[in-house]
């Protein structure tokens, strides 16, 4: 029970620092990362937040990685949720200030992906499943047998067209997330020294079927 309550707080500190991360990226004020173009698409299409926007993508996508097989985590559902809740938290209550000018829109904008990067270490070092985005990454991967820069990136460019044909904001900041929070992701998890590849997650399914096995040795 200790080590469970220690994972969950884990992911939730993960969770919330990604948020903050993803808004810092949007109050850069330079163009937002794929996803978010997309979600700010989202908005304009059916007048609803950010937030909102990002539970709706995320609920649809733990739909669709499930039907293709992939196993879902406690860690996956939260980040579906709570991310988006913490990101309405944040912009709603105006908490951190839309930058005007372009060398503090890049400072903020970096530090937005810094903060992405810490976020992955905490949440995905919790072993309570990938999110929905990744889960997608990883589901296709699978599928087709690509690479997954290839999949990763065909991902985030689908949802960057579509998202900037409903009227999402791509600028010179969305060309510079693309080609570099993966390194920056990188380059934080090598201060942190972790690695991700030594992290065993902890899925639904397995919890389902050990209370399921604790029941029935309750009862006989």
């Amino acid at each position: 029970m200790k080590q469970m309550m220690h994972r969950i707080i884990r992911l939730f500190i993960g969770v919330f620092l990604y948020a903050v991360g993803i808004v810092l990226t949007i109050n850069a004020n330079l163009g937002l990362a794929p996803w978010d173009v997309f979600h700010q698409g989202l908005t304009h299409l059916i007048s609803i937040t950010m937030g909102q926007a990002s539970i709706a993508v995320g609920i649809i996508l733990v739909i669709f990685n499930s039907v293709l097989g992939e196993r879902l985590g406690w860690g996956t559902l939260c980040n579906m949720l709570f991310i988006g809740l913490f990101i309405d938290l944040i912009m709603l209550n105006h908490l951190i200030p839309i930058c005007k000018g372009v060398i503090p829109g890049t400072i903020m904008m970096v530090l937005g992906m810094t903060f992405i990067g810490v976020a992955s270490y905490f949440y995905i070092g919790a072993g309570l499943g990938s999110g929905p985005r990744d889960g997608l990454m990883i589901a296709i991967t699978k599928k087709t047998s690509k690479s997954v820069r290839f999949v990763r990136n065909g991902i985030e460019l689908t949802a960057l067209v579509v998202g900037y044909i409903l009227g999402g904001y791509a600028g010179v900041g969305t060309l510079i997330m693309a080609v570099t929070l993966g390194y920056i992701i990188q380059f934080v998890f090598k201060i942190l020294r972790f690695d991700v590849s030594s992290i065993k997650h902890r899925f639904i399914d397995e919890d389902v079927k050990n209370l399921k096995e604790k029941l029935v040795n309750s009862f006989s």
